[in-house]
């Protein structure tokens, strides 16, 4: 369990913070996401702000386990909400947050199961 652990979260921290940095930089593939769910480009920041902070928690995790449980469970609960904007926005394109939350479900399932023993 202790290898899925950590590969399934280093792949969703190096995922996720690639996704902070691009709303960092303000590409263009953010800005057309945001115009097409109809979220302020004005968020963009705050929002790269929540990822980064959610992967370094998880990076911190491996030494205390309860802040990777508690941004593993912010970080799906962020993706939970990306994927409710492409809903109520009627986007199709909800494939990218899908992505990211299967990775942060993934990481907070790997999370729980190597710190609780599952």
């Amino acid at each position: 369990m202790h290898t899925a652990y950590v590969i399934v979260t280093i792949l969703a921290v190096l995922a996720i913070s690639y996704a902070a940095c691009l709303n960092f930089v303000d590409a263009e593939s953010v800005k057309v996401v945001a115009d097409r769910v109809h979220v302020s480009r004005k968020w963009m920041l705050p929002l790269g702000t929540l990822l980064v902070s959610g992967s370094v928690g998880l990076v911190i995790g491996f030494a205390v386990p309860l802040l990777g449980k508690a941004a593993a469970i912010g970080l799906v609960v962020y993706f939970v909400g990306a994927i409710s904007a492409h809903i109520r926005a009627r986007d199709s394109g909800i494939g990218g947050a899908a992505f990211f939350l299967l990775l942060a479900g993934g990481a907070l399932i790997t999370t729980f199961g190597y710190y609780n023993h599952w």
